[in-house]
């Protein structure tokens, strides 16, 4: 028996097919997704990528109250309610952790780079909250009120 391995012959190791699972995990991933309809609480038949579905992400991670539906992982929403919610805390110390909890909300999705820039204003019950989010893709200024319903 020849131990010699010929110019046309191909040794199939477990070494060689690790690397070729490796070399496809390497690939980058799209964000594309179906665009919801929040009006109507629908998903449209509309595909969306890029600033679109980041934009869309970020929505969601912000209206969604972490834990709270089965659905989602433990990764998506975020832990607002609970500090929004609480009559013993004061506004100011609201306005200190707001930033954090959303930053907790978004930047585990590899997406996102950074949540900057919060401007936060009372108004009434509610918190509207400014920031800019910095992808992958760009930038998005984001706008929402929040603890309106607590």
């Amino acid at each position: 028996m020849n131990n010699q391995k010929g110019a046309g012959a191909m040794a199939l190791t477990p070494e060689i097919e690790f690397e070729d699972l490796e070399d496809a995990s390497d690939a980058i991933e799209t964000s594309q997704t179906y665009r919801i309809d929040f009006e109507n609480n629908r998903i449209t038949n509309e595909l969306i990528n890029g600033l679109d579905a980041i934009r869309q992400f970020v929505y969601i991670a912000l209206h969604t109250e972490r834990y709270s539906y089965s659905v989602f992982s433990h990764d998506i929403g975020n832990e607002l309610q609970e500090v929004l919610s609480d009559q013993n805390t004061t506004d100011t110390y609201k306005k200190m952790e707001i930033p954090r909890l959303i930053e907790e909300a978004l930047l585990y999705d590899d997406r996102i780079l950074a949540v900057t820039n919060f401007e936060i204003e009372k108004k009434d019950d509610a918190f509207i909250v400014s920031f800019t989010v910095e992808a992958d893709e760009g930038m998005l200024e984001i706008e929402e009120v929040l603890g309106e319903h607590v």
